[in-house]
């Protein structure tokens, strides 16, 4: 289980997030949800330990493997394969089990591709492949399909879901689609301005929210389960 415990981050003295407790359980997938600058971001990096808390403590991610897709991932200039395998370091079966991570994710036919020369859609999925293709006890997903089609988000999110069935890890991702975290979450977070105004499962919260803020912000959206 990982716990947060009085956690604040603060940028130039104002604070962009304060969570006084959270918890995320092994197995679950977890989806935050709202507006620009609520804070998803921010959480997803403390936990990913690219950013830390100002005060607080995060638990129970220490000796954990931890996979992290930010939201603009690298693609370095060498072929799409070759750019998932070397997530294998070196292991025989590298490019095989990167193969079957990018058609997973829709981009069997890219593989020779250049990773540099590939639409902001495709690097982003090659990227997921690159994470996906390694097992992981917490997966970290800023915005996992921020740039790609509806038919790449079909796959991205059956992906997903098959991943966190096969490795038991926790999955917590943002996005900017409450539609696709009734999809893809079993439990949703709603931050505004760095705070936790609602948590519960995806279902209660997305039909029947309790406060008035989530449901002001979830009537910009048609929803349908």
């Amino acid at each position: 289980m990982i716990a947060l415990r009085d956690v604040v981050q603060q940028f130039g003295g104002r604070v962009v997030l304060e969570i006084p407790g959270l918890q995320f359980l092994p197995g679950r997938r977890y989806g935050l949800i709202g507006e620009n600058g609520s804070g998803k971001t921010t959480l997803i990096r403390m936990l990913a330990g690219t950013s830390r808390p100002t005060s607080g403590i995060i638990e129970g991610l220490q000796g954990k493997k931890v996979g992290y897709l930010p939201q603009s991932p690298y693609a370095f200039s060498f072929s799409v394969l070759e750019n998932v395998a070397m997530a294998l370091d070196g292991r025989n079966d590298a490019k095989e089990l990167a193969q079957k991570a990018l058609v997973a994710v829709g981009m069997e036919s890219l593989v020779e591709a250049r990773g540099e020369r590939l639409s902001g859609g495709e690097a982003q999925r090659m990227a997921l492949a690159r994470v996906l293709v390694r097992s992981y006890d917490v997966l970290l997903l800023d915005e996992p399909t921020s740039s790609t089609d509806v038919r790449s988000m079909d796959f991205i999110e059956t992906t997903l879901k098959e991943y966190v069935e096969k490795t038991h890890c926790t999955l917590i991702f943002s996005t900017h689609s409450p539609a696709q975290a009734l999809r893809l979450a079993d439990e949703v977070l709603y931050l505004e301005k760095g705070r936790l105004v609602e948590q519960g499962p995806a279902q209660g919260l997305f039909h029947s929210p309790e406060d008035e803020r989530t449901k002001a912000f979830l009537r910009h959206w048609s929803l349908n389960s």
